[in-house]
Formats: structure tokens, C-alpha cells, sequence
């Protein structure tokens, strides 16, 4: 696991095991370019893509060069990070695909500078809040930085030729045998 990263290093490799700390990252992992800056403040979501899993629909809060995204009890649902995850931004004008980077990911620990810092950003995204949030993410969740790097794996330009649509996840409200008779239909 990384502990710090600079402007020009990438992270190491994706198998040592989860997300790095970010608390010494005070400097930007990327440059941000105009398009992703434009991208992450128009848009609420992204998808995380897991590599060897699939994709996460998540909201969260950009500041400055970095995503931030809080799982856990009460929230989005989300596996453990690895180090090194894809995020696909989304034109808010289409809803389409706009752009997908390659990103590291730091799990932050509770009550850190980097931490309050990331949960005040996230605070001012949640939508129907109805406790005090940022006191339940540090009793029962994970917020992660996501910091940008390298050029873009597509962008409008250079979208992929598959759909991107991914396979149903089996779940309890499933109906896999015969749908139930309802009355005064045929």
C-alpha cells in the first residue's frame, strides 16, 4: 500500500490488497484537465468500475482533483476499494458516457484532517439526510478519496464499441419461475 503520492507517480500494482491512505496527500495526484473538472461539477453520479468485478453507480463530492464517495451502513453500497479503480463519468446533458479515468483509491481514516475535510464535502452532497451523517460515517462507513491520473482511457472522441451494460445481479425480489395470477387479468 502507498502511504503518499506525488504529482507524477502512479500507484502500485492493483493486487497488494485495498486502498491506500490519502492523509498525506496534500498535493494534486493528476493534472485536472478541463474536461473532467467540467464533467465531475455538472454531473451528481459516476460508476466505479472494480477491475475483474463490475460497475458501482455512486454519488459524490468532487473537490478540486479529487472524487469523494462514502459507503457503508445507511449509504451507497460498495466492496472494499481496490488501490487502482476506473471511474466513467456521464454528460449531464445526455446521460451518456463522457469520459473514463483511471484513478487511485485512499480509504481515509475517521476524524483525520483528510477525513473532515472530505466529509464536509460529502455532507453538502447527501441528499435526504434525515441524522447526523458524518458521525454515522465515522461509527459505520468508508469514505475514499479517488485521485485522477494519467490521460483518459476514452473520452468523446474515443468512447468503446460495446454497449457497457452489464448483467443483472441476482437478487430476493426476483421472479424466476411462473408470475402470479392476478385478478381481472387474462
Amino acid at each position: 500500500m502507498t502511504t503518499d503520492a506525488t504529482p507524477e507517480r502512479e500507484p502500485a500494482a492493483a493486487g497488494d490488497g485495498g486502498a491506500a491512505s490519502a492523509e498525506t496527500l496534500a498535493e494534486p495526484t493528476a493534472k485536472t484537465t478541463a474536461l473532467l473538472a467540467e464533467a465531475a461539477n455538472k454531473s451528481a453520479i459516476m460508476w466505479i468500475d472494480i477491475p475483474g468485478d463490475r460497475s458501482f453507480a455512486v454519488w459524490y463530492a468532487w473537490d478540486r482533483d479529487r472524487f469523494y464517495v462514502v459507503c457503508g451502513e445507511g449509504e451507497q453500497l460498495l466492496p472494499p476499494l481496490p488501490e487502482v479503480v476506473h471511474l466513467i463519468l456521464r454528460s449531464k446533458d445526455s446521460g451518456g458516457r463522457l469520459l473514463t479515468v483511471t484513478a487511485t483509491a485512499h480509504l481515509l481514516a475517521p476524524h483525520t484532517e483528510s477525513w473532515q475535510q472530505a466529509t464536509e464535502a460529502l455532507a453538502g452532497e447527501r441528499l435526504n439526510a434525515t441524522d447526523d451523517v458524518v458521525t454515522r460515517w465515522a461509527a459505520a462507513g468508508s469514505v475514499y478519496a479517488l485521485h485522477p491520473f494519467g490521460p483518459p482511457l476514452s473520452g468523446p472522441s474515443s468512447q468503446p464499441q460495446e454497449s457497457g451494460r452489464a448483467p443483472l445481479v441476482p437478487g430476493p425480489a426476483t421472479t424466476l419461475g411462473r408470475r402470479p395470477w392476478h385478478a381481472g387479468r387474462a
